[in-house]
């Protein structure tokens, strides 16, 4: 379904459309192209998954044994991904890889991250894309270029995200700190610095609202909010169960105007952060959500655990049956 204007009726309406529960571990990441009707996901059983989210289908599966599939996001081009390592990082250095799962062949790598990256976006405007590390560093990278292109050095994790049009970043860390970079001149420094005071927990996650207004915080306590992008203002804030062992994520919808999150008892949350209220709770049967994207041209998210599941407005239809799953290619 594409994406019509949102309201309280439908975010309620949402519900699950399709399953995908063959996964050989926990989903890690996932991640939509910004203009194709596609999405990838990487799990702990070392794959990567291709699906086509306009007719719910998985379409390619590969496998990554050497390094591992932690965080992936899409390039520009429909079938090439970014994917971050977990296995050999000491020994090889190989924090990063440039892949095609057109062929499942790896075009770069990129070396320089001495531990697990735990942040990572593709700027939505040329080849640069971010990466932020358990190193205590943030480095900058071109998709045309293996040395890395700049580093900043920070305290604690360190989570990262580009603005809609791509000229500005930014950076967040432990004790609700978020820096404000231009990406044509990072190397100055930041423009501006917010505190989001009364947590110090580490930030897990940062987004950016489509309409660049919002920036939504998610910490490793389960603590969201939701700021004002220009000033640093808390708009709203949002506390969750506890999830042991496991990050939540939490998203806006393209019109910027709901947080959707999971929660440590299993639940899945909407809020309209307009007027600061919930509109909808769910219960879920997947246990807790770890991944969560709300589909940038469709009336669509996707949620995850060790299982996919694809929600869309329930107008009284049974779902959709998934797909057995693709070919299985060869293994890297």
């Amino acid at each position: 379904m594409s994406l019509t204007e949102l309201d309280d009726g439908l975010v309620r309406r949402m519900a699950i459309g399709a399953v995908f529960s063959d996964f050989g571990g926990k989903i890690r990441s996932l991640g939509f192209h910004r203009t194709d009707d596609l999405l990838v996901t990487s799990s702990e059983d070392d794959s990567l998954r291709l699906f086509d989210i306009a007719n719910a289908k998985q379409v390619k599966i590969t496998y990554h044994k050497k390094h591992g599939t932690d965080r992936v996001c899409f390039t520009h081009h429909p079938s090439s991904l970014i994917c971050s390592s977990l296995y050999n990082l000491e020994s090889t250095g190989e924090s990063l890889r440039y892949l095609s799962m057109y062929d499942n062949r790896i075009l770069r790598y990129f070396k320089g991250h001495k531990d697990r990256v735990v942040s990572l976006c593709m700027s939505p405007i040329n080849d640069s894309f971010m990466s932020g590390s358990l190193d205590r560093s943030v480095r900058l990278w071109d998709l045309r270029v293996n040395a890395c292109q700049g580093i900043l050095h920070l305290r604690g994790r360190p989570a990262v995200a580009y603005d809609q049009q791509g000229l500005v970043f930014a950076i967040a860390m432990e004790g609700g700190a978020v820096k404000l970079f231009d990406s044509r001149c990072y190397d100055k420094g930041p423009f501006d610095t917010f505190l989001v005071g009364g947590d110090t927990a580490e930030v897990n996650d940062i987004k950016f609202s489509n309409d660049g207004k919002s920036m939504l915080l998610t910490t490793t306590n389960n603590n969201i909010y939701v700021l004002d992008a220009y000033h640093g203002e808390k708009k709203c804030g949002f506390s969750l169960e506890a999830s042991q062992g496991t990050s939540i994520e939490a998203t806006f919808t393209p019109d910027g105007k709901y947080v959707l999150s999971g929660s440590g008892d299993g639940t899945l949350h909407a809020w309209n952060i307009e007027n600061p209220s919930e509109v909808a709770r769910w219960e879920n049967n997947i246990g807790v959500v770890s991944c969560l994207k709300w589909a940038p041209r469709r009336a669509m998210f996707v949620a995850a655990s060790s299982v996919l599941t694809f929600w869309i407005p329930n107008d009284g239809e049974a779902p959709a049956p998934a797909d057995p799953p693709a070919d299985q290619q060869t293994p890297q």
